[in-house]
């Protein structure tokens, strides 16, 4: 198995440093011709199904914020960290809202200004992430440590 994703795949993020990170619909099926994550971020108001690749899960309803911010902080730096070496997901729902708000914060942690950071998502990822104002200015919010 290959360590890292293949960025023209669907919803493969590349962020300056060169680490590859996947953003996901939970609500769409997965691909059974796409390669597994080693590492999965599901950004949901509650525990999502099993997986059979170890995962994460970040308290964070629908059009929100996580509900433990310092927590979610911890949890996308180390899936920051571990972008540089293996398949890392992110995932909400729908795909957009909280998986862009987080990879947005990714995108802060590997050097993208914070202000920046929302417009190289939707470049990048999709036109339509990080859908509310308040999950934009998490995301200016999360370069001051």
């Amino acid at each position: 198995m290959d360590a890292l994703w293949d960025e023209r795949d669907p919803g493969v993020l590349r962020l300056p440093s060169g680490r590859l990170v996947r953003g996901r619909a939970l609500r769409r099926p997965l691909d059974p011709a796409a390669p597994a994550p080693a590492y999965g971020v599901y950004l949901l108001g509650r525990r999502p199904p099993p997986v059979p690749w170890e995962a994460r899960w970040i308290r964070w309803p629908d059009f929100r914020l996580p509900a433990d911010r310092e927590a979610a902080r911890a949890e996308l730096a180390r899936a920051w960290r571990r972008a540089a070496v293996e398949r890392v997901e992110i995932a909400c729902g729908g795909g957009r809202g909280r998986t862009g708000t987080a990879l947005a914060c990714l995108a802060v942690l590997d050097g993208v200004p914070a202000g920046e950071a929302v417009a190289y998502v939707r470049a990048a990822y999709d036109r339509h992430a990080v859908e509310t104002p308040w999950q934009r200015r998490y995301v200016r919010g999360f370069g001051v440590t």
